[in-house]
């Protein structure tokens, strides 16, 4: 008999063999706390798999591992209309993911209080919008990446004396270089049905800002203070919506504030191993309206 809890996990494209060898093992991880509530859990590529009605059969669909989606923006975005248009039943609704898609939702969480690193969105970097960065965040080295983008890609570090060579094209954000990424790291708080479930630390290896273990970072339990916990409490408080998972991601500003480095609700890694309950609180979260 089939279970009535059938959950699709989105997967990277066939096509891209890049995670060939990570995917898998991230995909039985999700699944093993939702199959010990009685679901049934299956890969779905987002993309050039079977046809996007072949997703109308799951009661949920999640887009935890739809790595690639930044590389591939124009075919991300229409499947998410797509999906949309065809009421396909993901967490989150595609316009949350619409939304998160692009790291100009930072601007707006500034704007409505939330404790933001300090950002300069730009349509396409130049040397005065540089200057300006510098000048705003007070710092000379500065941190530039596309607004669209996931695991460090085409992101870099550029000194005052640096000569302009190969840029992120399109939208940029730019913000100054935090050396906190390789002292105290980037803070992970997660989240789940709005709950705190656990933390993480990643600590950028020596001479690098790039916190990802493919980079040599170094990922820790971390038991989040006071004013961790209320920056992340005040980030989702600002954001305002209803999020079955979310991660977010803190980093010691120049001023000595922590701030919101990221939010991050389509596919980010959950980190299960470090949480208490074995990722129990992901699983109900998930299957929230069966329970």
């Amino acid at each position: 008999m089939t279970s009535k809890h059938h959950i699709a996990i989105l997967v990277p494209s066939p096509d891209n063999h890049q995670h060939d060898e990570r995917w898998p093992a991230n995909f039985e991880t999700l699944a093993a706390p939702l199959r010990a509530l009685g679901a049934t859990v299956e890969p779905q590529p987002w993309i050039d798999g079977a046809a996007p009605e072949a997703l109308l059969v799951y009661d949920r669909v999640l887009p935890l591992l739809a790595w690639g989606y930044h590389l591939r923006t124009k075919d991300w975005f229409e499947r998410l209309e797509l999906w949309q248009e065809m009421g396909v039943r993901l967490d989150h609704d595609p316009e949350i993911l619409r939304w998160n898609t692009s790291k100009a939702y930072l601007a707006e969480l500034a704007a409505k209080g939330a404790p933001v690193t300090p950002s300069l969105m730009v349509d396409g970097v130049t040397e005065a919008d540089l200057a300006k960065a510098r000048e705003q965040f007070q710092s000379q080295t500065l941190v530039i990446k596309p607004q669209i983008s996931a695991g460090a890609h085409q992101t870099l570090v550029v000194q005052d004396h640096d000569r302009l060579g190969s840029l992120p094209t399109g939208p940029v954000i730019l913000q100054p270089f935090l050396p906190s990424v390789g002292e105290e790291g980037e803070l992970s708080l997660f989240y789940f049905g709005s709950v705190f479930s656990h933390a993480v630390a990643k600590v950028a290896r020596h001479g690098d800002f790039r916190v990802q273990p493919q980079y040599g970072g170094a990922t820790t339990a971390f038991d989040p203070s006071p004013e961790a916990r209320n920056a992340s409490d005040a980030v989702l408080a600002a954001c305002g919506l209803d999020l079955t998972y979310a991660r977010v991601d803190l980093i010691r500003c120049l001023d000595g504030s922590l701030r919101l480095m990221e939010l991050e609700v389509i596919e980010p890694d959950l980190f299960l191993a470090f949480a208490p309950d074995g990722g129990a609180a992901y699983g109900r979260a998930i299957l929230k309206s069966f329970l």
